[in-house]
């Protein structure tokens, strides 16, 4: 794995950053103990990036696509405007179990559903619009995610991706592995794409930003 930020710089960035609040802390330490791969949860940098894009976009119905331990859909909940939910999609039983414990001791508990099922299912079902889609789940699926919800995006809503620089891999051509494939082709039909305009942004281990073209 190769940071893709200096490792410097990325701590003096989350060290500058608010720290998360006790509740969050307390999940972080839970599921670095208790759940498999760990690095996948996002953090308190960004979590709090999550947080002020949902803040900023005054978002009240929010989407995300990988629950994972519920950090993420906790730190979007800090920034949602009053009334605001998440509906929040996972497909293991496992994590769902987990952030459903965490988001019930949280002061956001009214605000959050844990949907556990495929989800491209669960979208399918879903109404929208969604001011704010956030996408952290399967790399190999990720085109898939963007065409089931691009059309129950807001007009003036963000999809953010996940994880869309993969510690670099993207640019090494001898890794042919199913995700890197994957996020590379997702990446370049993105940029050529003419409904969207989008942003790659090296947030952690990529986030990129997606809004529809005017």
């Amino acid at each position: 794995m190769t940071d893709i930020v200096d490792p410097a710089l990325e701590a003096y960035a989350t060290e500058r950053t608010t720290p998360p609040p006790l509740f969050l802390e307390e999940l972080a330490d839970e599921l670095r103990a208790t759940l498999d791969s760990p690095g996948m949860m996002v953090g308190r940098l960004e979590g709090r990036f999550l947080e002020m894009l949902t803040f900023a976009l005054d978002a009240r119905s929010v989407l995300e696509i990988g629950t994972f331990g519920g950090y993420s859909s906790l730190s979007m909940a800090a920034g949602l405007a009053p009334g605001g939910r998440i509906t929040t999609c996972e497909i293991s039983p496992v994590h769902a179990e987990f952030a459903r414990r965490h988001i019930a001791a949280s002061p956001y508990a009214d605000r959050i559903d844990v949907v556990v099922g495929p989800a491209i299912e669960s979208i399918a079902v879903l109404e929208g619009p969604f001011d704010l889609v956030f996408i952290d789940a399967d790399k190999a699926a990720y085109r898939d995610y963007f065409e089931a919800v691009l059309p129950k995006l807001a007009p003036r809503g963000l999809i953010a991706a996940d994880n869309t620089l993969w510690s670099g891999r993207i640019l090494d051509p001898t890794d042919t592995t199913e995700d890197t494939v994957a996020l590379r082709l997702f990446n370049d039909a993105l940029a050529v794409d003419p409904r969207v305009v989008v942003v790659q942004t090296t947030v952690r281990d990529g986030v990129t930003l997606i809004r529809r073209a005017a």
